[in-house]
Protein backbone atom coordinates (compact mmCIF):
# COMPACT_ATOMS: atom_id res chain seq x y z
CA UNK A 1 0.00 0.00 0.00
CA UNK A 2 1.25 3.46 -0.82
CA UNK A 3 2.13 6.29 1.27
CA UNK A 4 -0.51 9.27 1.52
CA UNK A 5 1.03 12.20 -0.40
CA UNK A 6 2.28 15.10 1.07
CA UNK A 7 0.03 18.26 0.44
CA UNK A 8 0.17 22.19 2.08
CA UNK A 9 -2.91 24.19 2.85
CA UNK A 10 -2.68 27.45 1.54
CA UNK A 11 -3.80 29.36 4.58
CA UNK A 12 -0.39 28.39 5.71
CA UNK A 13 0.78 30.99 3.03
CA UNK A 14 -2.55 33.13 2.65
CA UNK A 15 -0.55 36.54 3.48
CA UNK A 16 1.86 36.07 0.89
CA UNK A 17 -0.59 34.57 -1.87
CA UNK A 18 -1.97 38.20 -3.09
CA UNK A 19 1.29 38.95 -4.43
CA UNK A 20 3.20 36.26 -5.65
CA UNK A 21 0.34 33.21 -5.76
CA UNK A 22 2.80 31.29 -8.75
CA UNK A 23 5.83 31.92 -6.58
CA UNK A 24 4.77 30.52 -3.23
CA UNK A 25 3.60 27.49 -5.35
CA UNK A 26 6.88 27.15 -7.01
CA UNK A 27 8.47 27.49 -3.86
CA UNK A 28 6.10 24.57 -2.16
CA UNK A 29 6.93 22.19 -4.91
CA UNK A 30 10.84 22.84 -4.22
CA UNK A 31 10.41 21.74 -0.58
CA UNK A 32 9.34 18.28 -1.98
CA UNK A 33 5.47 18.90 -1.63
CA UNK A 34 3.30 17.65 -4.57
CA UNK A 35 -0.03 18.77 -3.64
CA UNK A 36 -1.73 21.99 -2.27
CA UNK A 37 -5.59 22.42 -0.77
CA UNK A 38 -6.65 25.61 -1.87
CA UNK A 39 -7.97 28.37 0.64
CA UNK A 40 -9.53 31.46 -2.04
CA UNK A 41 -8.09 31.89 -5.34
CA UNK A 42 -6.97 35.67 -3.92
CA UNK A 43 -8.90 37.53 -7.48
CA UNK A 44 -6.75 34.91 -9.97
CA UNK A 45 -9.56 33.21 -12.27
CA UNK A 46 -9.32 29.25 -11.28
CA UNK A 47 -8.61 28.67 -14.69
CA UNK A 48 -5.11 30.55 -13.95
CA UNK A 49 -4.67 29.04 -10.72
CA UNK A 50 -5.54 25.37 -12.63
CA UNK A 51 -2.12 26.67 -15.02
CA UNK A 52 0.01 27.33 -12.40
CA UNK A 53 -0.59 24.52 -10.68
CA UNK A 54 -0.09 22.64 -13.91
CA UNK A 55 3.33 24.93 -14.45
CA UNK A 56 4.73 24.02 -10.93
CA UNK A 57 3.91 20.09 -10.86
CA UNK A 58 1.47 20.61 -8.52
CA UNK A 59 -2.09 18.81 -7.70
CA UNK A 60 -4.95 20.69 -6.52
CA UNK A 61 -5.86 17.41 -3.84
CA UNK A 62 -8.68 19.24 -2.10
CA UNK A 63 -10.32 23.42 -1.98
CA UNK A 64 -11.56 24.69 1.29
CA UNK A 65 -14.75 25.84 0.30
CA UNK A 66 -18.51 26.65 1.74
CA UNK A 67 -20.57 23.52 0.95
CA UNK A 68 -22.04 23.51 -2.23
CA UNK A 69 -26.29 23.98 -0.75
CA UNK A 70 -28.29 27.17 -1.48
CA UNK A 71 -28.38 29.88 -3.75
CA UNK A 72 -24.65 29.95 -4.29
CA UNK A 73 -24.22 26.14 -5.03
CA UNK A 74 -23.67 26.54 -8.78
CA UNK A 75 -21.16 29.42 -8.58
CA UNK A 76 -19.02 27.36 -5.98
CA UNK A 77 -19.39 24.17 -8.08
CA UNK A 78 -18.70 26.13 -11.22
CA UNK A 79 -15.52 27.87 -10.05
CA UNK A 80 -13.87 24.69 -8.39
CA UNK A 81 -14.47 22.27 -11.34
CA UNK A 82 -12.55 24.71 -13.39
CA UNK A 83 -10.23 24.45 -10.82
CA UNK A 84 -10.43 20.97 -11.02
CA UNK A 85 -10.31 20.03 -7.50
CA UNK A 86 -11.66 16.55 -7.02
CA UNK A 87 -13.17 17.61 -3.50
CA UNK A 88 -14.26 19.99 -1.29
CA UNK A 89 -14.15 20.50 2.31
CA UNK A 90 -15.83 22.92 4.39
CA UNK A 91 -17.04 22.90 8.35
CA UNK A 92 -20.08 23.21 10.39
CA UNK A 93 -20.79 26.53 13.14
CA UNK A 94 -19.84 25.59 16.83
CA UNK A 95 -22.80 26.57 17.99
CA UNK A 96 -24.13 23.58 15.57
CA UNK A 97 -23.00 21.25 17.57
CA UNK A 98 -25.21 22.43 21.13
CA UNK A 99 -27.91 19.39 20.50
CA UNK A 100 -28.59 17.14 18.46
CA UNK A 101 -31.25 19.10 16.77
CA UNK A 102 -29.18 21.32 15.72
CA UNK A 103 -26.70 19.30 14.43
CA UNK A 104 -29.20 17.58 12.09
CA UNK A 105 -30.04 21.14 10.87
CA UNK A 106 -26.59 22.15 9.87
CA UNK A 107 -25.93 18.64 8.48
CA UNK A 108 -29.08 19.87 5.95
CA UNK A 109 -26.55 21.61 4.29
CA UNK A 110 -23.80 19.05 4.67
CA UNK A 111 -25.61 16.57 2.93
CA UNK A 112 -27.04 18.57 0.59
CA UNK A 113 -23.43 19.59 -0.99
CA UNK A 114 -23.06 16.50 -1.23
CA UNK A 115 -25.65 15.21 -3.03
CA UNK A 116 -24.82 18.41 -5.58
CA UNK A 117 -21.05 17.71 -5.72
CA UNK A 118 -21.86 14.60 -6.91
CA UNK A 119 -23.46 16.21 -9.92
CA UNK A 120 -19.98 17.71 -10.64
CA UNK A 121 -18.01 14.32 -9.94
CA UNK A 122 -16.66 15.84 -7.02
CA UNK A 123 -16.71 14.93 -3.09
CA UNK A 124 -17.41 16.68 -0.26
CA UNK A 125 -15.45 16.01 2.89
CA UNK A 126 -16.26 17.55 6.49
CA UNK A 127 -13.76 18.84 8.34
CA UNK A 128 -13.84 19.77 12.15
CA UNK A 129 -12.76 22.26 14.51
CA UNK A 130 -12.48 21.55 18.13
CA UNK A 131 -16.54 22.05 19.25
CA UNK A 132 -17.46 18.55 17.59
CA UNK A 133 -15.37 16.62 20.25
CA UNK A 134 -15.53 19.16 23.13
CA UNK A 135 -19.34 18.62 23.19
CA UNK A 136 -21.13 15.62 24.71
CA UNK A 137 -24.56 14.93 24.26
CA UNK A 138 -26.37 12.36 26.45
CA UNK A 139 -22.92 10.92 26.92
CA UNK A 140 -22.00 10.99 23.12
CA UNK A 141 -19.31 12.94 21.29
CA UNK A 142 -20.93 15.42 18.71
CA UNK A 143 -18.72 14.40 16.27
CA UNK A 144 -20.04 10.70 16.79
CA UNK A 145 -23.67 11.70 16.30
CA UNK A 146 -22.19 13.88 13.22
CA UNK A 147 -20.33 10.73 11.44
CA UNK A 148 -23.43 8.69 11.90
CA UNK A 149 -25.93 11.24 10.04
CA UNK A 150 -23.65 12.40 7.72
CA UNK A 151 -24.06 11.27 3.67
CA UNK A 152 -22.70 8.21 2.86
CA UNK A 153 -21.25 9.61 -0.07
CA UNK A 154 -19.56 12.15 2.31
CA UNK A 155 -15.81 12.25 3.14
CA UNK A 156 -13.77 12.71 6.02
CA UNK A 157 -10.72 15.57 6.19
CA UNK A 158 -9.79 15.32 10.00
CA UNK A 159 -7.96 17.80 11.87
CA UNK A 160 -5.39 16.24 14.22
CA UNK A 161 -4.91 19.46 16.42
CA UNK A 162 -8.20 20.41 16.50
CA UNK A 163 -9.41 17.22 17.90
CA UNK A 164 -6.76 17.23 20.22
CA UNK A 165 -7.84 20.85 21.73
CA UNK A 166 -11.40 19.18 21.75
CA UNK A 167 -10.08 16.53 24.24
CA UNK A 168 -9.76 13.41 21.86
CA UNK A 169 -6.82 11.15 21.06
CA UNK A 170 -6.24 11.72 17.16
CA UNK A 171 -4.89 8.26 16.84
CA UNK A 172 -8.21 6.98 18.22
CA UNK A 173 -10.30 8.95 16.18
CA UNK A 174 -7.99 8.04 13.17
CA UNK A 175 -8.91 4.51 14.09
CA UNK A 176 -12.82 4.87 14.55
CA UNK A 177 -13.93 6.77 11.37
CA UNK A 178 -13.38 4.21 8.84
CA UNK A 179 -12.61 4.18 4.91
CA UNK A 180 -14.77 7.81 4.55
CA UNK A 181 -11.11 9.20 6.01
CA UNK A 182 -9.01 10.71 2.75
CA UNK A 183 -7.68 13.90 4.26
CA UNK A 184 -5.92 14.88 7.57
CA UNK A 185 -4.96 17.94 8.46
CA UNK A 186 -1.61 18.28 10.36
CA UNK A 187 -0.28 20.65 12.46
CA UNK A 188 1.43 20.96 15.81
CA UNK A 189 1.83 23.02 18.70
CA UNK A 190 0.24 23.56 22.59
CA UNK A 191 -2.87 22.18 21.52
CA UNK A 192 -4.45 24.07 24.25
CA UNK A 193 -6.78 26.96 22.56
CA UNK A 194 -8.86 27.05 19.94
CA UNK A 195 -7.49 29.67 17.51
CA UNK A 196 -5.31 31.45 19.91
CA UNK A 197 -2.40 29.00 19.94
CA UNK A 198 1.12 29.43 17.98
CA UNK A 199 2.01 26.52 16.33
CA UNK A 200 5.33 25.07 15.53
CA UNK A 201 6.69 22.88 12.79
CA UNK A 202 5.22 19.07 12.85
CA UNK A 203 7.06 16.88 15.90
CA UNK A 204 8.13 20.07 17.83
CA UNK A 205 4.55 19.97 19.80
CA UNK A 206 2.29 18.26 21.94
CA UNK A 207 0.69 16.30 19.11
CA UNK A 208 1.27 12.39 18.87
CA UNK A 209 1.36 13.21 14.57
CA UNK A 210 2.81 10.09 14.29
CA UNK A 211 1.13 7.89 16.86
CA UNK A 212 -2.38 9.01 14.45
CA UNK A 213 -0.53 9.08 10.91
CA UNK A 214 0.49 5.62 11.72
CA UNK A 215 -2.90 4.13 11.87
CA UNK A 216 -3.84 2.14 9.36
CA UNK A 217 -6.44 4.01 7.51
CA UNK A 218 -7.77 5.15 3.71
CA UNK A 219 -6.06 8.07 4.30
CA UNK A 220 -4.78 9.87 0.33
CA UNK A 221 -3.04 12.92 1.66
CA UNK A 222 -1.20 14.58 5.07
CA UNK A 223 -1.73 18.17 4.50
CA UNK A 224 0.16 20.43 6.39
CA UNK A 225 -1.51 23.55 7.64
CA UNK A 226 0.40 25.87 10.42
CA UNK A 227 -1.81 28.85 10.41
CA UNK A 228 -0.08 30.94 13.32
CA UNK A 229 3.51 31.00 13.48
CA UNK A 230 6.31 32.68 14.74
CA UNK A 231 8.84 31.69 12.12
CA UNK A 232 9.18 31.93 8.50
CA UNK A 233 6.45 29.57 6.84
CA UNK A 234 8.48 27.90 4.32
CA UNK A 235 11.26 26.98 7.24
CA UNK A 236 7.90 25.66 9.39
CA UNK A 237 7.18 23.69 5.68
CA UNK A 238 10.54 22.44 5.20
CA UNK A 239 10.98 21.30 8.55
CA UNK A 240 7.37 19.45 8.56
CA UNK A 241 8.02 18.08 5.44
CA UNK A 242 11.36 16.12 6.56
CA UNK A 243 9.93 14.92 9.93
CA UNK A 244 7.19 13.54 8.18
CA UNK A 245 8.89 11.85 5.31
CA UNK A 246 12.13 11.08 7.39
CA UNK A 247 9.86 9.06 10.04
CA UNK A 248 8.25 7.24 6.76
CA UNK A 249 4.71 8.11 7.30
CA UNK A 250 4.08 10.32 3.78
CA UNK A 251 5.22 10.28 1.10
CA UNK A 252 7.24 13.40 -1.05
CA UNK A 253 9.30 14.43 -4.20
CA UNK A 254 12.38 14.50 -2.65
Amino acid sequence: MSLPGAAVMLYTVDALLDDDFEGVLERIAALGYTGVETYGLHGRSATDVNRMLHRTGLSVVSAHAPFPFGPDAARILDEYAELGTPNLAWSMEAEEFDDLDAIERGLERVNGGVEAAKAHGMTVAYHNHHAEFRNVIDGRSAYDLLLERLHPDARVELDLYWAAVGGASPAEVVRSIGPRLRYVHVKDGPALTYGQDTLVPIGQGSVDVLGALQEPSTLEWHIVELEKLDVDPFDALDESYRYLTGHGVTAGAR
